[in-house]
């Protein structure tokens, strides 16, 4: 008896002291937590269970795994897939590529040049993307008007249907990326370039190694950890491409820019079929979280942190 009482004072004890101790931090967490369980948690498991539904407006019954079928047979829903999955592949490494080179010229620039550049290429990334669509739209245009089809004029090109022929659609969104998708980008190779140690390069100096050789044996191996999380956010933004297709082509023409995020919100918000807009939601992010799980595990291998 007299063990348990003196137990139960020191829990007692050692409880009072925790709270005195840590009591604020607790408090001062416990807002942000609530509106993540609310808004986040709470949204999330709800779209769970609709996935399961035929959910409408008025009423919604379980139909079990029938999404989810139904999903895997529409060609619609394979066609938005491969859309994806080309925009992905044809975006995400080019994009890297020249992000990389576009650093490498700004970088022996002085102090003053490479802020100029920063800010230049940064500009679109915080204009809104509806705003940036409809320019790229009024520059697709098909007529004299457009930019794009008077450049060509100029080198003697006949004009293209950029936007409504269905061979061209797709590339002509992934050449908006090409053009104005490196702010962010730039900025972070720059600030990984500065801080690889300049001994390295004084060494190689030392030892006449060309240009190529201390780009491939110093610059590229020591930016990896940047190039492999541009590589996962890059791949997880592209995959969820929406603004340029709702705004540029309404996923046409035949279906040649639909993408499955763009196929969400038609289902959501366009047809109401809140259940199969919530099972292609999952399916996508089931499928962002393998590729991003696959990129740490075969490319962060050699990867210091």
């Amino acid at each position: 008896m007299a063990t348990s009482v003196v137990k139960s004072t020191s829990n007692g004890g050692s409880f009072k002291q925790f709270i005195k101790d840590y009591g604020w931090c607790y408090a001062f967490i416990a807002l942000p937590l609530l509106l993540f369980l609310i808004f986040t948690v709470y949204p999330l498991i709800t779209a769970f269970v609709m996935s399961f539904q035929e959910y409408g407006i008025m009423e919604s019954k379980f139909i079990g795994l029938d999404n989810y079928k139904y999903l895997l047979k529409n060609e619609i829903f394979w066609k938005a897939m491969k859309n994806t999955t080309i925009y992905t592949l044809g975006t995400v490494p080019v994009n890297i590529i020249i992000t990389f080179f576009l650093s490498l010229m700004i970088f022996p620039l002085n102090q003053r040049s490479q802020t100029f550049f920063k800010a230049s290429f940064y500009l679109p990334a915080v204009t809104s993307g509806i705003t940036m669509s409809l320019i790229w739209l009024w520059m697709f245009d098909p007529t004299q008007s457009g930019l794009v089809n008077i450049v060509l004029g100029w080198f003697g090109f006949d004009h293209q249907l950029w936007l409504a022929s269905s061979k061209s659609a797709l590339f002509s969104l992934m050449l908006m990326t090409y053009i104005g998708g490196h702010g962010s980008g730039v900025i972070l190779y720059l600030a990984a370039m500065g801080g690889i140690p300049k001994s390295l390069y004084e060494a190689a100096d030392i030892d006449a190694a060309s240009w190529w050789s201390k780009l491939k044996n110093i610059t590229w191996p020591l930016l990896k950890p940047t190039t492999l999380y541009m590589l996962i956010t890059g791949v997880i933004g592209s995959f969820q491409v929406f603004e340029a297709t709702y705004v540029m082509t309404q996923g046409g023409p035949n279906f040649a820019t639909t993408t499955i995020a763009f196929l969400i919100y038609q289902h959501a918000f366009e047809y109401y079929q809140f259940g199969l807009a919530a099972a292609e939601a999952f399916i996508l992010g089931f499928i962002i979280i393998v590729i991003s799980v696959l990129q740490f595990k075969y490319m962060a291998s050699d990867v210091e942190y």
